[in-house]
């Protein structure tokens, strides 16, 4: 049985160190010594996750994704020898929310290291439609090693505790697309990690730092990058990029939902006629792992463009690039372009 299921919500949200209050209560010596004997065994649930895994856990660890390059990882059903590796695992890093089939799995392997990212950021509910506020820029500490509102977020974590999050109206689950969230998350990996396996931790602690600092500057990148553009609106085929549009106060229009399988309806594609005129908007966004086909015809229906914006749910070798960073680099020129950065 997984330890998080024994402590309410509330405890776990209100745990001083991120939500970790489950870890500290477990063996650390059962994790360390792996099932392999020098490399802790972690599982992750997708790539976000398991390139925190990978670059926060280093040499000290050998990573498996659930979710093979070029699956779309809501779609993904579990073998049964996948079912049976994440209960040999010593550690568990998923994302609430996305993947159901992985949320069952992870409830029913007892393994005593899970740590779901969703409780280690604020999670929001976003639609279809996403005006950013440009906030968390009011100050420079927001890019310091320590971002301010981890508190807060854990105040707050209990009202959209990972409930519906792949539905319309529920929490989106896309935080990896915010570089900011994603830093967070990155540091409740590096202290889980640090409770998980102690004989390493100041290795542990060195990487999540290095790679907080590799995401401040990426935020950086982007808060100067669409700070001046002719119009702030862009259109998307998935409505993955509420929280970074959000973050540098732009405005998503998605053709479907958080759902890259919902169909839009005939209401919805009139309407974004409309927008697409009034806004300025250039450019209809598609994503790699997902069908272009809604989105050509909306272009073509509506005399724009169409190029990728990708919310690097895998890589691919269709992806712009070679892990996270190169392609959250290759979205913000694609995003420079549509939104005609000066």
């Amino acid at each position: 049985m997984n330890v998080h299921r024994l402590i309410p919500t509330t405890a776990v949200a209100g745990a001083v160190v991120l939500g970790l209050a489950a870890l500290s209560a477990c063996s650390t010596s059962d994790a360390a010594d792996g099932g392999n004997g020098d490399k802790l065994k972690v599982t992750a649930s997708f790539y976000p996750m398991q390139f925190l895994a990978e670059r926060i856990g280093g040499e000290h660890v050998a990573v498996t994704s659930l979710t093979k390059p070029g699956v779309e990882p809501h779609d993904l059903e579990l073998t049964p020898r996948q079912i049976g590796s994440i209960s040999e695992s010593d550690y568990v890093l998923y994302l609430k929310g996305v993947q159901p089939a992985v949320d069952d799995a992870i409830v029913q392997s007892g393994v005593k290291n899970t740590v779901d990212a969703a409780t280690l950021t604020t999670l929001e509910n976003h639609g279809a439609e996403v005006s950013g506020h440009d906030h968390g820029h009011e100050g420079e500490e927001e890019h310091g090693d320590e971002h301010g509102h981890e508190e807060e977020a854990h105040e707050e974590h209990s009202e959209g505790d990972g409930h519906n999050h792949g539905e319309e109206g529920g929490a989106d689950p896309h935080i990896w697309l915010d570089p900011v969230k994603y830093a967070e998350v990155a540091k409740g990996v590096g202290k889980s990690l640090e409770k998980a396996d102690p004989d390493h931790a100041a290795d542990y602690k060195k990487n999540t730092k290095a790679l907080v600092g590799e995401l401040n500057k990426l935020d950086t990148a982007y808060e100067t990058g669409l700070k001046n553009t002719a119009t702030k609106t862009f259109i998307t085929t998935h409505s993955a990029f509420g929280y970074l549009a959000e973050r540098y106060g732009l405005t998503q229009q998605g053709i479907a939902g958080i759902d890259p399988e919902a169909e839009p309806t005939p209401a919805r594609i009139q309407e974004l006629h409309t927008i697409a005129e009034k806004e300025k908007a250039t450019t209809v966004f598609f994503e790699t792992l997902a069908s272009d086909r809604t989105a050509k015809t909306l272009a073509k229906d509506t005399g724009l463009k169409t190029d990728v914006l990708d919310p690097l749910e895998g890589i691919t070798k269709k992806s712009q690039g070679a892990d996270y960073l190169e392609v959250m680099e290759a979205n913000l020129a694609a995003l420079q372009k549509a939104l005609g950065a000066k």
